[in-house]
């Protein structure tokens, strides 16, 4: 028989049933275990929620992985590289590549009879992802390319909608500061909004065909390619296997390419998207910190509470080692407790966010609308084993006070 787990067990039977003063402290104790596992889940998946939320955005406007001319510079001004690369069946066949299509980028001005406001064209072919944009449209729709005739049709942000007072149906034109200068006209067919307001003010979408003939280029050139990844988390693996697949080009008559992630593209937001899990750790410290004293004081009252009884067990000869593991049970009793309402409070708290969207925030500083929540079991797990393996270490010190305690005067404690 497991004896310190037995008398444990007969302890919290006769604590829930009778009275004690320690009662209420046990109460306090796994309140404050609940509230600090409660706010460690709920840290971490709006903190996993944000960040994934963020990370689409951005890729849904740019992509994982792009290759482009090795000249061309962070402008939207691209030298050329011919479409028909032998390379391209190449990365279609690496195990974790999604999608690849072609894409043109031209800076240009767009001027209405009131307003004017300088944006990026980008240029999409038939073989364009919609899905992102499909899912963030809120007026009019998405057009369609084809390969054989060239549409005026574009998509424009909500942003730039009530910039330039612009709706569905409606047409404006474009200009090109270039030698010679040209301009185009084009119809607004939807409107996209994204919150991610950097590039929601800058992007327009139209037909690639149109950057073709801006930039007088043959039917078979573009800015580049995009490629779409399966696992984010295996970026610059896969980067690195395009990078294979193109190889590397030594004749000067060869074509240079350049193969740039999204992370390396737009390093600031991601160093901006990093930096906040420094906020999380600083949480979870803080938070193990507060239930592990409070933990701490419920362990020695305990002790205190039962100081007559580790007097006698120790007349009839119990060690040390056997009566701290009593009140180890007994403080693993609570944790779990506590642990468990922490669970149901964060979880509950956090399902009902993902559900309804009730927390709003303001998208201008945010770039999302609602407080975003991503609850994955592995995180929940650790959390839990995390909290309890902390807690635990923390009350190996003060349960040596057992040590300190004399048989004689414990059972004439009173």
């Amino acid at each position: 028989m497991n004896l310190p787990y037995f008398i444990a067990q007969r302890l919290i039977k006769g604590r829930r049933q009778g009275t004690s003063f320690s009662r209420p402290i046990n109460v306090i104790v796994i309140i404050g275990i609940a509230m600090g596992l409660a706010v460690m889940i709920l840290a971490v998946s709006i903190l996993t929620g944000f960040k994934e939320q963020i990370k689409d955005k951005v890729v849904g406007f740019g992509s994982n992985i792009q290759v482009v001319n090795f000249d061309s510079n962070l402008s939207f001004e691209t030298v050329p590289i011919n479409q028909g690369q032998e390379f391209i069946p190449k990365i279609k066949n690496i195990r974790g590549i999604k999608h690849v299509q072609v894409f043109a980028t031209k800076a240009g001005i767009i001027k209405t009879d009131e307003e004017i406001q300088g944006v990026v064209l980008k240029g999409i072919g038939s073989d364009y992802d919609w899905s992102y944009f499909r899912s963030n449209m809120v007026e009019g729709s998405i057009f369609t390319v084809s390969d054989t005739s060239r549409t005026d049709k574009v998509i424009i942000s909500r942003k730039i909608s009530d910039m330039l007072r612009l709706r569905t149906g409606d047409s404006f034109t474009m200009h090109f500061v270039q030698d010679p200068p040209r301009m185009r006209r084009f119809t607004v067919n939807g409107i996209y909004e994204t919150s991610l307001e950097e590039f929601d003010k800058m992007y327009v979408f139209c037909d690639i065909a149109h950057i073709k003939r801006l930039n007088g280029w043959n039917d078979d050139q573009v800015s580049g390619f995009e490629i779409f990844i399966d696992d984010f988390d295996r970026l610059d693996e896969m980067t690195s296997a395009v990078t294979d697949a193109i190889g590397y080009r030594i004749a000067e008559d060869e074509e240079q390419f350049r193969v740039l992630n999204i992370r390396e593209k737009y390093p600031q937001i991601f160093d901006w998207l990093n930096f906040q899990d420094l906020n999380v750790v600083i949480i979870i410290f803080l938070m193990l910190l507060v239930a592990g004293f409070n933990m701490i004081s419920g362990l020695l009252i305990l002790i205190l509470e039962k100081t007559n009884m580790i007097g006698v067990l120790k007349a009839l000869g119990s060690e040390d080692y056997t009566i701290r593991r009593v009140f180890l049970y007994q403080a693993a009793y609570l944790i779990t407790k506590g642990l468990l309402w922490g669970n149901i409070i964060g979880i509950g708290l956090a399902f009902i966010q993902l559900r309804t969207g009730l927390v709003t925030l303001n998208p201008t500083s945010y770039y999302i609308k609602t407080v975003p929540v991503n609850l994955e079991l592995m995180h929940i797990l650790l959390l839990n084993i995390g909290t309890m393996a902390a807690i635990i270490l923390m009350l190996l010190v003060p349960s040596k006070l057992i040590s300190r305690i004399t048989p004689v005067k414990a059972i004439r404690y009173d």
